[in-house]
């Protein structure tokens, strides 16, 4: 069974726009939950290294092992949800990736810490290719890139939500537990998105290759061109510079904040700001997209992104953190507009392919470019790990006019 093939008889009789809301919400909600999960680390990163004596450099490699993890497990996930089911792989990536968190709350050597970074990696391996699928499926046509960019949206939430919730909890409790409380979180997640009856409306029978809509005629699937020779090269090598920035500029943000005179009370606030800047930009951007067109929308979050990494290092903390909501959008919202522009420029048989071939470069990206940093920020200094990340963001540019001439050839 695939992911967009998950309906029963029960639910075909349920109105087709009930069960599109229906798998959104839980796309959404696992998106949120995971994201959270990811992007609490970046809160944890300054205790880890005081609590393990740690350099820039093995804070890169840390979060490297968990990104690397998520990465390189996305399509292996994609492929052995078809055979289990989406909604069990799903529910149980969770379940793992709760356990992992419990695990580095126990970590009392660098051994156990590792262990625990791989295993939250592999858990959350699980959500991306087969959430983004459900969606696409759910939402096809013009409303896709919409429908991706609530999913988008939804995941920026838990980025908000949990790394405030952590901090809240270690204001009050050691961060040991409340590593603890968060992996608790996320086994009740896990049971929560099991327990939830999914179903997919799908808009045509892959057996068959008849389409189930009467008012549309079958898609002719050979009309699209294949990844390797089109412009989804060019997408993914976009989505492998932009995750690049955004883990890099992350994964060091806290340390570059603390430089600046901030404690762990003002890191909070800080990514939680950031967050929020990146949840509008990317439910913004990915509406923005569909009227702006690609090439518009790269330009101008990416331009903003490399602008904003320079304004920040000259400035004390209090305008840090005012400029971080609007870095966090010009951040955030390029991947909404490129998650959505994926199935444009595949046939459906291979969506959930490419967007695990996807997810696996852009995490992959995210995965290495922290260790990459780290060691230009030991070797140099970490001011000039962030100058050289707004540099490389600049290289998108020239990428994005070539993919928009790649976009008007499908038309």
């Amino acid at each position: 069974m695939t992911t967009t093939a998950l309906s029963t008889a029960t639910s075909r009789a349920e109105h087709p726009d009930r069960s599109r809301r229906r798998a959104l919400w839980v796309a959404c909600g696992a998106h949120a939950l995971h994201d959270g999960l990811t992007d609490t680390l970046y809160l944890l990163l300054p205790i880890l290294q005081t609590e393990f004596a740690l350099t820039y450099a093995a804070i890169g490699v840390l979060r490297a092992l968990y990104a690397g993890a998520m990465a390189g497990l996305q399509v292996p996930a994609a492929k052995l949800a078809q055979r289990i089911g989406g909604p069990s792989m799903l529910a149980a990536g969770t379940a793992v990736a709760g356990a992992a968190y419990l695990a580095l709350g126990a970590s009392a050597t660098l051994t156990i810490l590792v262990v625990a970074l791989i295993l939250g990696g592999l858990g959350s391996s699980t959500q991306h290719p087969i959430a983004s699928s459900l969606v696409a499926e759910a939402y096809q046509g013009p409303r896709s890139r919409g429908a991706l960019g609530t999913y988008n949206f939804a995941g920026d939430l838990g980025k908000m939500a949990l790394p405030a919730i952590t901090a809240g909890l270690i204001a009050v409790m050691s961060w040991r537990l409340a590593a603890g409380a968060v992996g608790i979180i996320a086994l009740l997640g896990a049971g929560a998105i099991l327990l939830t009856p999914w179903s997919v409306p799908a808009a045509s029978d892959k057996r068959t290759g008849v389409s189930r809509s009467k008012s549309k005629p079958p898609e002719r699937t050979d009309q699209r061109i294949d990844p390797p020779r089109s412009g989804f090269a060019l997408l993914l090598t976009i989505g492998v510079i932009d995750s690049a920035t955004r883990m890099g500029f992350l994964t060091f943000l806290p340390f570059l904040l603390r430089a600046k005179g901030a404690g762990l009370p003002e890191i909070g606030v800080a990514l939680t700001l950031v967050f929020a800047g990146g949840a509008a930009g990317k439910l913004v951007c990915g509406f923005a997209g569909a009227r702006l067109g690609v090439l518009a929308t790269v330009l101008i979050t990416e331009g903003a992104t490399a602008a904003g990494i320079l304004a920040l290092l000259p400035v004390p903390i209090c305008v840090a953190l005012a400029l971080l909501p609007i870095i966090g959008v010009a951040l955030n919202g390029t991947s909404s507009v490129l998650y959505g522009t994926v199935p444009e420029l595949v046939t459906a048989e291979r969506r959930e392919s490419a967007f695990g071939f996807f997810y696996t470069g852009t995490i992959g990206a995210g995965a290495l470019s922290p260790a990459l940093y780290g060691l230009i920020g030991d070797a140099i200094s970490l001011p000039a790990a962030m100058l050289l990340v707004a540099a490389v963001v600049l290289l998108t540019l020239p990428l994005a006019w070539r993919l928009r001439r790649a976009l008007d050839a499908l038309k």
